[in-house]
């Protein structure tokens, strides 16, 4: 680790400001890397929210100004964790600004916004500045085990590909309107919000692009109480309130044809109940299978077609030990990672990116999906017509 600190600034005082922020510090204490980094300054236009989120996750400053902090001679790092609404502007001036720049997914609202943004990354490239989206399942040991085995042939060709996405916070219909069902702030519901993780999983691990789909969105609940209470993603409703209008989906489901020749079928919803966070990909291919859900985000199930006749069936591989991506730095085998950990592998990725190569996704795989995203937007408008991603 070299004595020059990097200095790094979060955009955000909400649930993925705070991952952020745990990774930030957990990082440079598990992992070696080329540079530390140092929590410098949180920024949040809510005064009271943003000192109280500085001063409980260790930032050392907090500022209500993302613009002056952008600027700052002091600030190597700009990380953003705010809406979707807000990415391409924080951006693209951080980048101008010769800040490495890590950006939470979707990487914008729209395609447009998302293609300035890649512009902007390639100009700032040239000058050695890194842009990377975090698209943070990547790092699940289980799922980067899962590509290797993908890379290496074990599953063959790539014939069928099953994702699904499934939450249930917004389940009750009075459960309070957020940032996250409007349009103008979150760009899409379930299918940006979660769908998106999906997609960016699917083409990762095949390395297929989608090239076209056709779909069907579905808003349920089209109205819901102002939030008096706020609680993980959602909170309490305030039921004599007005009730706000809902413009964005409930639930997405499209089939996918893959570059490659693969069948995709997705679905994302924050409307299954009893599902808190079922992020799950399956992959089939002539030789094999792997199969993924994130609520057992340790374990791997994997199906070869080499094994003897009676001794077929998927085994469960438990993607504790150290020959597994990220897990040497961690614990005893055995002894499972959790959500936050993958958070905590984007930072070391990121770091050591700005010394190295950078490490995937950049902009240009996140401005991908936003294509997808954007003609499953298109098809749905269509009655579910096969619409090509452009």
């Amino acid at each position: 680790m070299t004595t020059s600190p990097l200095r790094v600034a979060v955009i955000g005082a909400g649930f993925m400001a705070r991952a952020h922020s745990h990774a930030w510090r957990t990082a440079p204490r598990f992992f070696d890397l080329p540079r530390e980094p140092r929590l410098s300054v949180l920024v949040s236009r809510d005064e009271t929210r943003g000192q109280k989120a500085a001063h409980d996750w260790g930032w050392d400053s907090w500022s209500g100004d993302w613009r002056s902090v952008v600027e700052r001679d002091d600030i190597d790092v700009i990380d953003i964790c705010t809406p979707g609404d807000t990415h391409a502007e924080i951006a693209i001036a951080a980048l101008r600004a010769g800040k490495h720049v890590l950006c939470e997914k979707p990487l914008a609202n729209d395609p447009a916004d998302a293609a300035e943004m890649v512009a902007a990354a390639d100009a700032a490239a040239r000058q050695g500045i890194v842009a990377l989206c975090g698209y943070s399942y990547r790092r699940t040991p289980a799922l980067a085990s899962a590509r290797r085995l993908i890379a290496e042939g074990a599953l063959g060709t790539i014939r069928h590909v099953r994702a699904q996405y499934l939450q249930d916070w917004l389940s009750d219909a009075d459960s309070p309107h957020t940032w996250r069902l409007d349009r103008a702030s979150a760009g899409s519901g379930a299918l940006g919000d979660i769908g998106a993780h999906s997609i960016d999983t699917a083409q990762w691990l095949t390395g297929e692009r989608i090239e076209g789909v056709s779909a069907h969105l579905r808003t349920f609940v089209t109205s819901r109480p102002q939030r008096s209470a706020e609680v993980g993603l959602g909170g309490t409703g305030d039921l004599d309130a007005e009730r706000l209008p809902v413009d964005v989906d409930d639930a997405a489901a499209f089939i996918a044809g893959f570059s490659g020749g693969a069948l995709g079928v997705f679905e994302a919803t924050r409307m299954a109940l009893g599902h808190r966070n079922a992020n799950r990909i399956e992959i089939n291919g002539d030789r094999g299978s792997i199969a993924f859900d994130f609520e057992r985000m340790n374990e791997l199930e994997y199906y070869s077609e080499d094994d003897a006749d009676d001794r077929r069936g998927f085994r469960t591989i438990q993607a504790t030990d150290p020959a597994h991506p990220y897990a040497d730095a961690w614990w005893p085998t055995g002894h499972g990672l959790g959500y936050e950990h993958t958070f905590t592998h984007q930072v070391v990725d990121f770091v050591r990116s700005i010394d190295g190569t950078p490490e995937p996704p950049t902009f240009a795989d996140a401005y991908q999906v936003q294509r997808v995203l954007a003609a499953v937007e298109e098809s749905a408008g269509d009655e579910g017509r096969y619409t090509r991603v452009r």
